[in-house]
């Protein structure tokens, strides 16, 4: 396949501390290969050959933070714990070792479901509640949250510590965080409820000044973000510009510098209605409202959105021609990419001319290996 020119995904670009050769990064992919939640050198081989493949920036599967039921299946791996640190930090080492920057992405997934495994502590979230009028859990207390906002802290902290280039946030997708964004699923009437979407971001932004505490300055904060969520594809929790602001404003006054913003579709604009079907996507409204350096994913080089992956369908190659478009008018800073990757860790390498293999599509079966 050839392409246009592509050298506008392979500028340099420094975030604080963090120096990127190149604009492409790897989207965080729950991988669930970690026994007792703990990193194994096949995890650190896996991410090494994306840093050998010339992927800028890796951003780890969820890893969860030091919380009861913040993971919903014993195999996601923990971030906090020594044997899970001594895992992550044989990772971190190996994508050094490859010439790669990487960050682990901390997470609490809140209620959402496993069928088959659930945790011995009880579920929690905003109001008890999995999607709108599904009860499931309790409702966090003043303590819970207090406890979870120091989590996060202690374990970007370690991140640190440990090596890593960044960290990011998962706040996106109808997880913990992203409850309390969702008007349906946060129905609280204390100071972490509220009418209005500034009014419930009030537990992420707090999230994110703690981590901010706990890395310093220099330390590039990730904050990943989504309109649609698991439960409800459809849902918007901004529904215009202004809102948008209101919501994404404060959390980076909080100290968040990238805002990563996850859509099913990256060439979709997140505003037809204002400006028409080559609007703006999230991503370059999130960069036009805050200033922030924003990443962009959704379908990057392949012809069938993330559902597909659900579905345990695969995806034929597409052409990065829209992206190359995007990136030149600087609609965003980076691109993510997450199933392409699955299958063809050399990617960005192949798309840069460095590497003259085919291209390949996205396979199912990469997701029932480590490879």
């Amino acid at each position: 396949m050839s392409f246009t020119d592509t050298s506008v995904l392979f500028r340099p670009l420094t975030i604080k501390s963090l120096e990127l050769k190149n604009r492409i990064v790897m989207a965080p992919m729950t991988r669930m290969f970690s026994p007792d939640g703990v990193p194994t050198p096949a995890s650190a081989a896996y991410y090494q050959r994306r840093a050998a493949g010339q992927t800028g920036l890796i951003l780890s599967e969820g890893t969860v933070v030091d919380r009861p039921a913040a993971r919903n299946d014993p195999k996601i791996p923990l971030f906090h714990g020594e044997a899970a640190l001594a895992g992550w930090k044989g990772v971190i080492d190996a994508v050094h070792g490859a010439g790669g920057r990487m960050g682990p992405q901390l997470w609490h997934t809140g209620s959402a479901r496993n069928s088959e495994w659930e945790p011995d502590a009880p579920v929690e979230s905003a109001s008890g509640l999995d999607a709108p009028g599904k009860p499931r859990g309790v409702p966090m207390t003043d303590a819970a949250i207090a406890d979870t906002i120091a989590a996060f802290g202690k374990a970007a902290a370690h991140a640190k510590r440990l090596g890593f280039d960044t960290v990011e946030i998962h706040g996106a997708h109808g997880y913990l965080i992203d409850h309390f964004f969702w008007s349906a699923t946060n129905l609280r009437t204390d100071g972490y409820g509220g009418k209005t979407l500034r009014e419930r971001s009030r537990f992420a932004c707090e999230i994110v000044a703690e981590v901010r505490k706990a890395v310093g300055p220099d330390f590039p904060i990730i904050l990943r973000l989504s309109q649609w969520k698991q439960q409800d594809l459809g849902v918007r929790l901004a529904d215009t510009p202004g809102a948008m602001s209101d919501w994404l404003a404060p959390l980076v006054d909080a100290g968040a510098d990238v805002l990563h913003c996850s859509q099913r579709r990256f060439w979709e604009p997140e505003f037809p209605e204002l400006d028409g079907e080559n609007g703006l996507n999230f991503a370059g409204w999130a960069k036009k409202l805050t200033g922030a350096t924003t990443i962009s994913v959704g379908s990057v080089g392949l012809d069938g959105d993330v559902l597909n992956a659900f579905a345990g369908k695969g995806s034929g190659v597409m052409s990065v021609d829209r992206l190359v478009e995007r990136m030149e008018r600087d609609e965003f800073d980076l691109i993510a990419v997450g199933r392409v990757l699955l299958t063809d860790p050399e990617w960005a390498a192949k798309v840069a001319g460095t590497n003259h293999e085919p291209l390949k599509g996205f396979d199912p079966v990469s997701l029932a290996e480590l490879a």
